[in-house]
């Protein structure tokens, strides 16, 4: 982290491994590094970690009473102020946890949204973040308001006209967070159906899309800008992107592409954020093909390629076309790369491979498109105009007709085949 950035917290990161939690959910040293670098993504120090292997999890407060005291004593010796679990917690849990320990706790999913909370930076970003945290926070409702719970009671044994003043309250802060939520929605399908006009004009005028899809920190943003040119932000942090940021790629002189960049997938990614974040990754299930990124000097990266596909099948994008692109080639050890039609090696940093992805995506994305120089008659101007709507026009000049040099797929060439002087690879 950068010495300059103030420390928000110290935290001590907790994590439980037990066999009746399903794959993906117990706490291992993987896991548990991959938690203390979403800490520091988020502005936060570890400066501790209590791994516990249990058979279950305790009902009341997740993990044994002595690792509570252990925790409790971890955070009075370090000085920290917050103890992370890398399992999810329940509302209760979660509860119990804050009272014994006197720090705050949060679970991964929380640690997820504060994260996402302070990426977001386009308004679609920021709605879907904020769905998702009112989401999680609906059910951790009652936590918040102990105290007045336990002013009023349920038994009817508090004092005459104690009972009511939590409930109203609780019950007017879930009523008006139901409708926050029913409002973030209806703005979420706003969204959607300004994305699904723009998916139609880029269908009409037939330009590919290629998604690029990958686990977080894989090198997603440094391939959009190698390929494209942009100067999307590319640091080595987690969840570095999280708005969705298309840019135009030509890949061959008879081929245009647009090139996607999405969120980065992450292991144990909170159901809510998958929910909500729906409305930029449906993008993927549009897509003409997906590039998905991989990081092999990462130990992990087969268990990352994993969760990636997992989630894709999950988003319905699992029938498309696909290129697993095996990026950080010149970092990785000497472990094998898998081999194949639809696998290349590159350094999306060096620029190592990027050539021979393009030809793949050019072999992928070919719709038999051909240039063509046509001579259309001035009483045909409207043909003008469509190729200017369907067509890549490259030059035009005016002469006994209008001379037009444009790259056209086969269902546009149909309609000026009459009119088209020769054809061209």
């Amino acid at each position: 982290m950068d010495s300059t950035e103030k420390i928000r917290d110290k935290v001590v990161l907790a994590g439980l491994s037990s066999p009746v939690l399903k794959d993906g959910e117990s706490a291992d040293e993987s896991s548990m590094e991959e938690l203390d670098a979403l800490v520091e993504t988020a502005g936060g120090q570890s400066v501790g970690v209590v791994l516990q292997n249990r058979e279950k999890p305790d009902p009341r407060c997740f993990i044994g009473e002595g690792k509570v005291a252990e925790l409790q004593l971890y955070c009075e010796n370090t000085g920290a102020d917050m103890v992370i679990f890398d399992n999810e917690l329940s509302p209760s849990q979660q509860r119990v946890l804050t009272d014994l320990l006197g720090v705050q706790v949060l679970d991964r999913t929380g640690l997820i949204l504060d994260i996402f909370a302070q990426r977001a930076r386009t308004r679609e970003g920021r709605l879907q973040v904020e769905l998702a945290q009112y989401q999680y926070l609906l059910p951790r409702l009652t936590g918040m308001w102990t105290h007045l719970e336990r002013q009023g009671g349920t038994s009817g044994q508090g004092a005459i006209g104690s009972k009511g003043p939590g409930e109203t309250q609780l019950e007017t802060d879930r009523r008006l967070i139901h409708k926050k939520i029913d409002k973030l929605r209806e703005d979420l399908e706003e969204v959607r159906r300004v994305r699904g006009t723009q998916r139609q004009r880029r269908r009409k005028n037939e330009i590919p899309v290629a998604a690029i899809v990958g686990y977080t920190n894989a090198g997603k943003s440094t391939l959009l800008n190698r390929l494209t040119g942009a100067a999307i932000p590319a640091n080595n942090r987690l969840f570095d992107t999280l708005d969705t940021t298309s840019r135009l790629l030509t890949v061959s002189d008879t081929l245009d592409v647009v090139v996607s960049d999405t969120v980065g997938f992450i292991r144990k990614l909170p159901h809510q954020l998958v929910e909500a974040f729906k409305a930029t990754l449906e993008e993927l299930s549009y897509a003409d093909l997906l590039l998905h990124v991989i990081d092999v000097s990462n130990p992990e990266w087969q268990q990352q390629e994993e969760v990636v596909q997992s989630l894709i099948e999950e988003l319905g994008a699992a029938h498309l076309p696909r290129i697993d692109v095996l990026n950080k080639c010149d970092l990785a050890g000497g472990d094998i790369m898998p081999r194949g039609e639809d696998i290349v090696c590159i350094s999306a940093k060096t620029g190592e491979g990027v050539e021979e992805l393009l030809q793949k995506i050019d072999r992928c994305l070919d719709k038999g498109a051909k240039r063509v120089t046509l001579h259309i008659p001035y009483d045909k101007g409207g043909l003008l105009d469509m190729l200017y709507r369907e067509a890549k026009v490259e030059s035009v000049a005016y002469t006994d007709t209008t001379d037009v040099v444009a790259v056209c797929t086969p269902r546009v060439l149909g309609q000026v085949a009459q009119y088209a002087e020769q054809t061209e690879g």
